[in-house]
């Protein structure tokens, strides 16, 4: 458990997780409380069944970890299991949506949709907070610093 929330005080991972988190969440709120011109929770579950076919487990695990998983990255809170629900949505994006379009977005308004590129960026973003956890000022280094004997540790 302690590896789980284990990480150091490396300022690049508070970086990467923060702006990660602030990148995923309009997307999130989007899905789930209908912000930023978004269709809310019942829109975006209705679309994501009934239109793209996905299953209901698999469209309120999507809305929570672009949502709640963001929240979860900027506060540095369960960084490797957000980090590696962003990981699983944007590939899955890639494979569902956006690979049919081609890499680049869709800046001229000529393409089918919206290409790739940025989910591949999302997904690189994540690698760093897999391996090294959330960095400095993260919820998950207090955990560990405060809890180190719940959680396996010999401090």
């Amino acid at each position: 458990m302690r590896a789980f929330f284990q990480t150091d005080e490396n300022i690049n991972n508070l970086i990467i997780r923060v702006m990660l988190g602030m990148v995923m969440f309009p997307h999130g709120a989007q899905k789930l409380l209908g912000w930023f011109g978004g269709y809310g929770l019942e829109g975006t579950l209705g679309f994501f069944t009934n239109q793209m076919g996905v299953p209901m487990v698999i469209a309120v695990l999507v809305i929570l970890g672009e949502s709640l998983g963001a929240l979860g990255l900027i506060t540095g809170f369960l960084t490797r299991f957000c980090a590696a629900g962003v990981l699983m949505i944007m590939s899955g994006a890639v494979v569902m949506s956006h690979a049919a379009n081609g890499f680049f977005m869709n800046w001229s308004g000529k393409q089918g949709g919206e290409g790739f590129e940025y989910h591949i960026l999302a997904i690189g973003l994540c690698l760093p907070l897999l391996i090294s956890g959330g960095g400095r000022f993260s919820a998950d280094g207090f955990i560990v610093k405060r809890f180190s004997l719940l959680l396996g540790g010999n401090k």
